[in-house]
């Protein structure tokens, strides 16, 4: 098992620890770039969903980004 399995399973099993991790770096962002708010609480979004995922089906990759 190399290192990125090793991450993707130490993330399944935390998600909720992973989630506050996301939530306490996108207001970082945001406190520098408060401007890109929104955006930045897309990106953070779409995280968790990755985060979450990795808990149900360990090895699947996220949906591509919506255009």
């Amino acid at each position: 098992m190399n290192l990125f399995d090793k991450a993707k399973e130490a993330i399944g099993k935390n998600s909720d620890k992973a989630d506050q991790g996301i939530d306490k770096a996108a207001d970082a962002a945001k406190s520098k770039w408060g401007e890109h708010g929104d955006q930045i609480d897309k990106v953070a979004e779409r995280a968790k969903g990755f985060t979450r995922q990795q808990g149900d089906q360990p090895g699947e990759q996220p949906p591509p980004p919506p255009e």
